[in-house]
């Protein structure tokens, strides 16, 4: 698969064009829009780019283009697997460009160890059956993690979500992490 290909389509197309002014400040996304949040990003990831293979750079981009580009048309307070949240919205759009079983379920569950992370913080455990279908869904579990770098190192959101997750994984999958060291 051409990652750099899908990437130039997914940026050019309609669908997310139309959506990319969408948003406004808010907790976690004082930037506002999903373009503005875009632009906060890049610059994560061009700062991981010496770390990274040129195809996983690209898979990367595609998520930073495909993750928040479909919140205008989703429904709010649905669980992501919902086909009107915005991460399943998000994951057919990019389904359209895109044929990586593992992206897709990127895309899809990209909100899933912050919610996790939230259920922890406020009742001090979470839901482990949804933890386990997360690190069954996800097969690159270093470029998961540098997507969940690059998306949680903004200035409107707190690390403690991000060293939360890295502890909860290294448990679950030490032999896959070469990335938690990013963050330690």
């Amino acid at each position: 698969m051409d990652y750099r290909t899908a990437c130039d389509a997914v940026v050019n197309d309609p669908r997310y064009l139309a959506n990319l002014d969408w948003g406004e400040s808010r907790q976690g996304h004082p930037e506002g829009t999903v373009r503005a949040h875009i632009a906060e990003i890049e610059p994560n990831l061009e700062l991981l780019r010496p770390s990274l293979t040129d195809e996983d750079y690209w898979k990367l981009k595609l998520l930073i283009h495909t993750h928040e580009g479909f919140k205008a048309e989703s429904k709010g307070g649905v669980p992501i697997t919902d086909p009107q949240s915005h991460a399943s919205l998000a994951r057919v759009f990019l389904e359209s460009h895109c044929d990586d079983a593992d992206l897709l379920a990127m895309v899809q569950f990209h909100d899933e160890p912050f919610a996790l992370f939230r259920q922890f913080e406020s009742k001090g455990k979470y839901n482990q059956d949804r933890f386990n279908a997360l690190l069954n869904a996800i097969k690159d579990w270093n470029l998961f993690l540098a997507f969940n770098i690059i998306d949680g190192c903004t200035a409107g959101k707190s690390r403690e979500p991000l060293h939360w997750l890295f502890r909860e994984v290294a448990g679950k999958v030490v032999s896959k992490i070469t990335a938690a060291n990013i963050i330690a």
